[in-house]
């Protein structure tokens, strides 16, 4: 197995764990006095690899979507995956 299909088993790891995340969190939601995630640690999955996970988790479960911060800055993040994403595979 080559390096670049360890880097997609890992993006598509990090993507899964996000949508979950999302996921769990809007379940919890709906139970009063349940712990949450933070948004803090959605955003750090963003940052990891894993904005497509979080950005599909927040329409599928619709959760998150009325947050302004999670309309921009998912996005962003987004973008920032794909230009590392880039830069990764031209090195190797």
């Amino acid at each position: 197995m080559n390096s670049i299909n360890i880097i997609i088993i890992i993006l598509a790891l990090i993507n899964l764990l996000s949508f979950l995340t999302i996921t769990l969190d809007k379940s919890r939601s709906a139970i009063s006095g349940e712990k949450r995630i933070s948004e803090g640690m959605m955003f750090f999955l963003a940052a990891l690899g894993g904005s497509f996970g979080v950005y599909i988790g927040m329409f599928v479960v619709r959760h998150k979507t009325r947050k302004w911060y999670f309309l921009v800055g998912i996005p962003l993040m987004m973008i920032q995956n794909l230009t590392l994403a880039y830069f990764v595979y031209n090195i190797i």
